[in-house]
């Protein structure tokens, strides 16, 4: 396509001035193709890489639509993420700031009601929003479509992932027919297909054709390495390429709060951006981020949606991206508007396989890069300290010392020895910084949740010690009678009594726990306090005369044989559980003369093997390649099926794709999800919570 300038597209004098004020004199191939289609009225459908300019390209044609005289809104532009929406209304008030009157506001969850209702009032001409926010506004009667002209879907891709297409439907239901609709997307399935042909008219094609699906100034390296030694791989890239500025993807917000706990305690500047944080919060941290306060913004991919920060020197793939779109997303954020920018992405085990399809779905290699060995890391970090050094040297700009050196000569210290000692005061003695510098050794053992330095093996990994003492010196616990020790005799059977040798918390010398002789007391036959252990002969004939107590038949009498008492260290004792479960039970016994919770084993069984089946409600049949899961929640929680998406792909990182049909009930739900990742559902949500409810979730 042939490059054009902005004023070859028939744009106001004041949309000029504010492009010129931006900089920007060439229009993109995206903006070149959708401004003039739509400043004639047209709907389009457009298609282009993150980081192309999709912006400006509708935002333009917005701004320059606009009827100030009108205090009504004219343009709505739906966004998935909070972030987002900040961001495209940045732009527009950069593209309005000559065109004077025109109001643009930003309408997302987290913000204050009040002020947005303040800027509806006011007659605000532009509304950018999430879908869910506006359609409380538009439920509530706050938010009124009678003037609109332009709705642009930015991207729609997301949306749809997000579980957000019923709420896309309904608000563009609630629009005028007339109006002109806009699709921005960095892809197009069949979804967004289906959304285009109902709500669109005669729509026009813009695509921007390229080879590669990413940013060709974008540097594409992966490391092959073991989960367990990311972070210490991670610090390491970081120091010896002296990285400044960048962005580190996870996919879930443990993993996030984890990593930035690890990062700070190194000495690093970092913080965290996810779903659980406030809007106050994330404005906040992304504030920070944009004025370079923060090093390292650690994120998951649903709140990094909209990031637009300059010069972000690099972008971490800390987590693979479950998808080739994510990766494509996420890369997007370095090497924008023609800049450089670095992508690394760590891949431990199987995950080399998902690096080969995010190739496939780019149309771009990767290359695999090489671990950095320690020495390597040294050398660059000294690289970098001499570069400063030589910087101060030249400039001159430091304060002179001349007496101070002269003295130290004159005392017969060596000038090398002098600007050594210099240098090791300045990187670890007592004039180093509290900060921990990033010069410190690799090898210095400081902290316990320093990975281990040198070589990525496992006979490096720091020893773990017990602080129990010894194995066979630990102290004997003191045991509490057992179940069937403390269960009172049925009558006309004796009764078993046991006693064990512990050590007195006072004094230390064995006593005996003796369990009370029940009545009468001529059946009791308590065993000797002097005996220290039970013979085998001698528990098994205790067991069998509480089995016969069962049923009062006739049974020949166990055989007893002259108890011998044999040396503690060769004589295994067998509790009374293990005992009764080896005694077959009598043929007449009934499972259900014996209570619950006392019942003996062969007695429990019975009594599950015969319970009848339960029924429940029958529901339809759960589609192949999908996994039916049962939860603890239902319409009566106010959860509605958005909340599960939204949980799901929240708390997992995966996209909203992977959840099927949700079947609401009245206390609980069934919802169908991807087979291949029903088990790591299954263990995150087990961990959430939903409208303050503890979610528990199993396969139906």
């Amino acid at each position: 396509m042939t490059p054009k300038l902005f004023s070859e597209l028939g744009l106001s004098e004041e949309l000029l001035k504010a492009i010129d004020k931006l900089g920007f004199e060439q229009a993109a191939p995206i903006q070149a193709a959708a401004i003039p289609l739509l400043m004639a009225g047209k709907d389009i459908v457009g298609q282009s890489q993150t980081g192309s300019g999709k912006t400006a390209a509708f935002g333009i044609p917005a701004v320059e639509k606009i009827d100030v005289t009108k205090r009504a809104v004219q343009v709505l532009i739906l966004c998935p993420t909070r972030e987002l929406a900040v961001q495209v209304s940045e732009e527009i008030h950069k593209l309005a700031f000559f065109k004077r009157g025109v109001h643009a506001l930003p309408v997302y969850g987290g913000q204050s009601y009040d002020r947005q209702l303040f800027g509806l009032r006011q007659g605000a001409h532009i509304v950018i929003g999430t879908p869910g926010r506006v359609m409380d506004h538009m439920r509530r009667g706050t938010l009124k479509f009678d003037a609109l002209k332009l709705v642009i879907l930015d991207e729609v891709d997301v949306m749809l992932n997000m579980g957000f297409r019923d709420d896309i439907e309904l608000i563009l239901q609630a629009t005028p027919k007339e109006r002109q609709t806009v699709f921005f997307s960095a892809t197009i399935p069949r979804p967004i297909q289906q959304l285009i042909e109902k709500y669109s008219r005669e729509p026009q094609q813009v695509r921007i054709e390229q080879k590669a699906m990413t940013v060709p100034t974008v540097e594409q390296i992966y490391f092959e390495v073991d989960r367990r030694y990311k972070i210490e791989l991670l610090t390491r890239l970081i120091d010896i390429h002296d990285l400044k500025l960048g962005i580190i993807f996870c996919n879930t917000k443990r993993m996030v709060d984890d990593l930035v706990d690890h990062l700070n305690a190194q000495g690093y500047s970092a913080d965290r951006l996810h779903g659980d944080m406030t809007q106050t919060m994330r404005d906040r941290v992304m504030n920070k981020f944009r004025k370079s306060g923060l090093e390292f913004l650690v994120a998951t991919d649903v709140a990094a949606r909209g990031i637009d920060v300059d010069d972000v020197q690099v972008v971490f793939n800390y987590d693979l991206p479950y998808d080739g779109e994510d990766y494509v997303h996420r890369i997007g954020r370095t090497g924008r508007k023609g800049r450089e920018g670095r992508a690394i992405s760590f891949a431990s085990g199987r995950e080399v396989f998902q690096i080969r399809n995010i190739e496939r779905y780019t149309n771009m290699r990767i290359q695999r890069g090489r671990v950095p060995t320690v020495n390597e890391v040294e050398e660059a970090r000294s690289n970098v300290f001499l570069d400063k050094l030589r910087a101060t040297l030249t400039s001159g700009e430091y304060k002179r010392s001349d007496q101070l050196i002269e003295r130290l000569l004159e005392e017969g210290f060596a000038s090398t020895d002098i600007c050594s000692a210099l240098i090791h005061q300045l990187h670890g003695g007592e004039g180093a910084p509290t900060k921990p510098p990033r010069t410190e050794d690799y090898d210095r053992p400081e902290r316990d949740e320093r990975p281990p330095r040198g070589n990525f093996r496992d006979d490096q990994r720091p020893q773990r010690y017990d602080d129990r003492g010894p194995r066979f010196e630990r102290r004997e616990r003191v045991e509490s009678p057992r179940r069937f020790e403390d269960r009172p005799p049925r009558a006309g059977a004796p009764s078993i009594v046991s006693a064990r040798p512990v050590k007195s918390p006072a004094a230390g010398a064995p006593s005996t726990v003796t369990a009370p002789p029940a009545k009468p007391a001529a059946l009791a036959a308590p065993i000797p306090p002097t005996m220290p252990f039970r013979t085998k002969a001698a528990i098994r004939a205790e067991a069998l005369t509480e089995a016969s107590a069962i049923k009062p038949e006739a049974r020949p009498a166990p055989e007893t044989k002259p108890a011998v008492v044999a040396k503690p260290a060769a004589e295994k004792t067998f509790s009374d559980r293990e005992i009764l479960s080896s005694v077959k039970p009598p043929a007449t016994a009934d499972p259900k003369s014996f209570p619950q919770k006392t019942a003996p084993p062969w007695a429990a069984k019975k009594r599950e093997n015969s319970a009848a089946p339960t029924k429940g409600k029958l529901s339809r049949a759960t589609p192949p390649n999908q996994t039916r899961l049962w939860m603890n929640l239902g319409e009566e929680m106010q959860i509605k099926p958005i909340d599960i998406v939204n949980a799901v792909a929240g708390e997992t990182g995966l996209p909203g794709k992977v959840v099927g049909t949700v079947d609401m009930r009245e206390r609980h739900l069934f919802v169908d999800v991807a087979a291949e990742h029903a088990n790591g559902i299954i263990a995150k949500l087990n961990r959430a919570e939903i409208k303050g409810h503890k979610v528990k979730v199993k396969v139906a």
